[in-house]
């Protein structure tokens, strides 16, 4: 709930997970500009992440006259309009990320040539972190890997998670 997410990123900024991290993010796949205009007030956010091929130019506009950041989902044959950052995530039967899937990776080196800055999502694990990272991806979007059940994060999985960047 907007409640939850608020006391989830008053902690992590009281905490100092700022510090060198991209923000609070917020993952949106079917809410309004509205909806999520009133979400990023209300936790406060500092980046949408559009996780839905469905988002057009006007919300990343909207979103963007907002003062948010704004990563957007890449889907197969479109351009990009306006977002601050491509999300490249998994594909698995018709869902677009969250499947645990791997991204297509050759992508990052495409779009970077590009100028374009690039959020790396979908099976990054501790088991392939490294070379996850070793693709040039501006972020990597861990999620499911670093949880021993939906929604609930391991410490142990993410310090693993974490150990495997460290040089």
């Amino acid at each position: 709930s907007p409640e939850e997410a608020a006391e989830i990123a008053a902690s992590a900024r009281s905490a100092g997970a700022r510090a060198g991290g991209p923000g609070i993010v917020g993952v949106f796949t079917k809410s309004t500009f509205e909806e999520i205009a009133e979400i990023a007030r209300r936790v406060p956010l500092d980046i949408v992440q559009l996780h839905s091929p469905d988002y057009g130019a006007d919300e990343i506009r909207r979103l963007r006259s907002a003062g948010l950041e704004v990563w957007r989902l890449a889907a197969d044959g479109e351009t990009f309009d306006g977002e601050d950052a491509v999300l490249l995530d998994g594909r698995s039967g018709g869902r677009c990320g969250g499947t645990g899937a791997l991204a297509d990776w050759t992508l990052v080196g495409e779009l970077k040539r590009a100028g374009r800055r690039v959020v790396l999502a979908g099976g990054i694990s501790a088991v392939n972190a490294a070379a996850a990272a070793e693709t040039g991806a501006d972020v990597l979007d861990v999620n499911s890997s670093v949880e021993t059940a939906p929604g609930v994060k391991s410490e142990h999985l993410l310090d693993a998670f974490l150990r495997m960047l460290a040089p």
